[in-house]
């Protein structure tokens, strides 16, 4: 499990993370969403020891990583695809790693194989392609089959075969009982992996629930729900934040609202409910409604 409380980075006069508090559980895949500049990268930092807080902490299963000996056994992490000597062998590169992490040698052929770069494992890194370097770094953040996995844009450069492959070995690692926290732009490779997300902009908190929980906070989200007291229903949702309008079906259409929630509050007013559906949400939409406020680099539109 990652914890972060309080975590606060200043660069000089830049608040690059403020007073940031979520928490990462095992058995989900987690999504770390928001714009560029949100401050991603710099709290993956921070919770690998690689950059000090100037207040807060971050610890992983109770205990800043800094106090693990051998890391790799612990939290296996990709935060750049080219951060590797171009002149090492796939091979080479893992190898020295498995030995400073006390670890068997027969996990660097397990690791490429599973990657699907067996057949490259002596080739020199400087020769591979972008995608090959993100499997090279998927295959290191595996090595030490730990229990906490960090990525950071793990799907840049990948063809769809990679992105499919990549997306379906991080739900079966988060099925497995591990902690999975991926950072990624992509909000349509976020809908299809990630069961949570923790939502952040300008360095503060935004969002920390259920990938349908956000979206279904963005206008584009839509509830069905048809029952014999429709009047009453509009009535009681309305006053709980929701909008909501006849769909011109004899159903009522819901905004702002989760399906699990009207059933709450429908429940809790006594009031059958015959039907009760979510439409198609967009993910994309409910985080550019979220983070419009939040956007450190906005590009002017063309007039």
């Amino acid at each position: 499990m990652i914890e972060v409380n309080g975590l606060t980075k200043r660069y000089g006069d830049v608040l690059a993370v403020k007073d940031l508090t979520f928490t990462v559980r095992p058995g989900h895949v987690t999504g770390f969403l928001g714009p560029n500049g949100a401050g991603k990268s710099t709290t993956l930092r921070m919770i690998l020891g690689l950059n000090r807080p100037t207040s807060g902490t971050a610890t992983v299963d109770g205990r800043p990583f800094t106090a693990v000996g051998t890391g790799l056994r612990h939290v296996g992490a990709l935060l750049d695809a080219n951060d590797v000597h171009g002149g090492r062998s796939a091979a080479a590169h893992l190898s020295a790693l498995a030995r400073t992490n006390g670890l068997p040698k027969r996990r660097v052929g397990e690791v490429l194989d599973e990657v699907g770069l067996a057949g490259v494992a002596r080739r020199r890194v400087g020769g591979f392609s972008l995608g090959m370097r993100q499997r090279l770094g998927i295959a290191t953040a595996l090595l030490g089959d730990p229990p906490v996995l960090l990525f950071d844009e793990p799907v840049n450069g990948l063809d769809p075969e990679g992105v499919r492959w990549v997306r379906d070995l991080f739900r079966s690692l988060a099925a497995q009982g591990r902690t999975v926290l991926v950072s990624s732009h992509l909000m349509s490779e976020m809908e299809h992996t990630a069961d949570r997300l923790v939502v952040i902009g300008r360095g503060e908190l935004i969002a920390e629930e259920t990938v349908a929980e956000f979206a279904a906070r963005g206008t584009g989200a839509l509830v069905s729900v048809r029952t014999p007291a429709a009047t009453e229903l509009a009535r009681v949702l309305t006053h709980a934040g929701a909008s909501v309008a006849p769909d011109g079906a004899g159903a009522l259409s819901v905004t702002g609202m989760s399906a699990a929630r009207i059933g709450e509050v429908a429940f809790g007013h006594g009031i059958v409910l015959h039907e009760l559906a979510t439409r198609t949400a967009s993910l994309e939409q409910a985080f550019m409604e979220l983070t419009a406020d939040r956007v450190e680099y906005l590009a002017g539109e063309r007039r």
